[in-house]
């Protein structure tokens, strides 16, 4: 079950500030939980219940219990449905798999404190300690819908890395991204280059700006 935020003292303006406090439960910080969570729970073989909830407490959540193992199972099928969303290569196909995924969740949208134990945030699970995989479900389809009503293209993506293949959200209005990080962009560029000089080819190009980019409707 989730249980409610960890006790804070509320900012003294009335929780106006946009600090660490209110800002827990921003649409950025969801967006970037969500996407923490879904690579967590991917991948072949069943993740470590310790694992989940380190990654849950790193965003800010409490795990009052021990998740058990139908818990981790349950949040994994979540996972698997919010990865479909970060798989879509446009903005109409990431809009077309949130609506499916929206009327799942168990509640109306309201607006809880967890007994003021937390700012001011939007739910759409049944309730505020609803389990753990509705909660990821909802919580997050909401994130990604915001993202998508605000910036009109696909909230992420996934890694085009072979030996990655992590979700990651898309920062700001710049050329498409196809690696997550600056990392895995230079490995398989760098094994491009070997694979070209093997067969005596040119490697092919990643497309303008930083490495890893390519620009809107590119490979």
């Amino acid at each position: 079950m989730v249980s409610a935020d960890a006790p804070a003292p509320a900012p003294a303006d009335g929780g106006n500030r946009r600090d660490g406090w209110s800002a827990r439960h921003s649409v950025a910080a969801v967006a970037a939980r969500t996407a923490a969570l879904v690579n967590a729970l991917s991948g072949p073989g069943d993740p470590a219940a310790d694992e989940v909830a380190a990654v849950l407490r790193a965003h800010g959540e409490q795990v009052a219990e021990e998740l058990s193992g139908r818990d981790v199972a349950r949040l994994r099928e979540a996972a698997e449905k919010l990865r479909t969303v970060f798989a879509a290569d446009d903005v109409d196909t990431a809009a077309e798999r949130l609506n499916a995924l929206l009327p799942l969740s168990a509640g109306p949208l309201r607006l809880t404190s967890h007994g003021g134990e937390s700012p001011w945030h939007p739910h759409l699970d049944g309730h505020d300690d609803a389990p753990w995989d509705e909660w990821l479900l909802a919580s997050s389809s909401l994130a990604l819908t915001v993202l998508v009503w605000d910036r009109q293209r696909p909230p992420g993506g996934i890694c085009a890395s072979p030996a990655c293949e992590q979700v990651f959200l898309t920062q700001g209005s710049g050329p498409v991204r196809r690696y997550c990080s600056r990392r895995c962009a230079t490995r398989e560029r760098v094994a491009a280059h070997r694979r070209a000089g093997r067969t005596g080819g040119a490697a092919p190009p990643d497309g303008a700006g930083e490495p890893g980019q390519r620009r809107p409707g590119g490979p």
